[in-house]
């Protein structure tokens, strides 16, 4: 009779461990990519906004400081990420279930060689008040003509 109670008992501490795990992630915020305003825009003259959509379990996303950088967009033409603030989307930081979308608006494109035109994606992820990076999203491909 030990055995099988031995047995139902490790039984019953992996199956409350696994709900524990999906329940860390569950906060893991999770974003989907939504739409761009242009796919293709003139050296300097036009800025795009890019619209993702959010759930995030603890509601946690954005933060009260406007220095603090939760959103990196990279740029594919370019090593490294461009940063960007998001305010909080829960009222007075509460931990609630939330889910809606957001616009990113970023700076006016322009060509980094000296072609007359380029071509370039943006990968974007958001980082949660506890330290969790969304997955990763991806635009559509962004053409970058010269002045007209």
């Amino acid at each position: 009779m030990k055995p099988l109670l031995a047995i139902g008992l490790i039984v019953v501490l992996a199956l409350t461990g696994g709900c524990k795990n999906e329940d860390a992630l569950d906060v893991v915020p999770v974003i989907e990519f939504v739409a761009i305003s242009a796919t293709e825009v003139t050296n300097f003259s036009n800025a795009v906004s890019i619209t993702v959509r959010y759930t995030d379990a603890d509601g946690d996303l954005g933060s009260p400081d406007p220095d603090e950088r939760t959103v990196r967009v990279k740029d594919a033409r370019l090593p490294g990420y461009d940063e960007y603030h998001l305010p909080p989307l829960t009222p007075d930081l509460m931990p609630l279930d939330i889910s809606g979308t957001f616009s990113l608006q970023l700076n006016p494109l322009f060509i980094l060689g000296n072609g007359v035109e380029e071509t370039t994606t943006f990968s974007i992820q958001l980082r949660d008040r506890s330290g969790n990076w969304s997955n990763t999203i991806t635009t559509p491909q962004v053409r970058i003509t010269g002045e007209e």
